[in-house]
């Protein structure tokens, strides 16, 4: 049973934390190399992608933006450009247009290169043709820039807070709820051993009287 109860407990993490690192807002340093639009038609990896713009239709396929970059060290990164609406995550995003626009205007070469940061949520995979979601784009004097992520500590420190918390409230409950109901649990099951030890040894007692009575019909040996 622990080594189930520890897995639980792994597998419960493990969500979490993918659950954070997949929403929470990420800053990439990279160049913007180019923008445009492709027609995709979505499948299995529907619920990567977020809601079409505002005010449009819903299809099986449709248009999406996507920003093409590449970072100092020369690996790519290629970001999808989409509303997030009043959905989830809570990014409110309803400027995919405008987004399009700045990055495209920022846009340069490795001869001149324009370094920006780039805040987004989501995975980038190759095998499942998953793209991260660009949220908002800023130029910024060189790739040495270092970003604080305030808003990713200031949520995890509540959180962290938050769970504090409810172990606070849950001790405080089980030692007025749940301990006292152990505890008269553990007193009764103890009378009961109690009981059943005395009817034991009373049965042991009698059948022992019973027993040396018997002997005694026996005819005795003899000399």
């Amino acid at each position: 049973m622990r080594y189930i109860k520890w897995g639980i407990f792994l597998l419960l993490a493990l969500l979490t934390f993918g659950f954070f690192h997949y929403t929470l807002p990420q800053h990439d340093v990279v160049r913007i190399v180019d923008t445009e639009v492709r027609r995709v038609d979505f499948g299995e990896n529907s619920i990567f992608w977020a809601s079409p713009d505002t005010g449009t239709d819903t299809a099986a396929n449709r248009d999406v933006r996507f920003i093409n970059a590449v970072y100092e060290n020369g690996r790519v990164m290629v970001y999808r450009n989409e509303d997030t609406g009043w959905g989830w995550p809570p990014y409110f995003k309803l400027d995919s247009s405008n987004l399009q626009t700045e990055a495209r205007d920022l846009a340069s070469t490795s001869a001149a290169p324009q370094w920006v940061v780039i805040r987004h949520y989501g995975w980038r995979n190759e095998f499942m043709t998953i793209y991260p979601n660009a949220v908002s784009v800023r130029a910024i004097a060189g790739p040495d820039v270092q970003i604080i992520p305030w808003l990713n500590i200031i949520i995890l420190t509540l959180l962290v807070l938050f769970i504090f918390w409810l172990w606070r409230v849950w001790r405080r409950f089980k030692e007025r709820r749940i301990d006292p109901v152990l505890d008269d649990a553990a007193e009764a099951w103890d009378s009961v051993d109690e009981r059943a030890d005395a009817a034991r040894d009373s049965a042991r007692g009698f059948w022992g009287r019973m027993m040396a009575w018997i002997g005694t019909w026996r005819s005795k040996p003899r000399e």
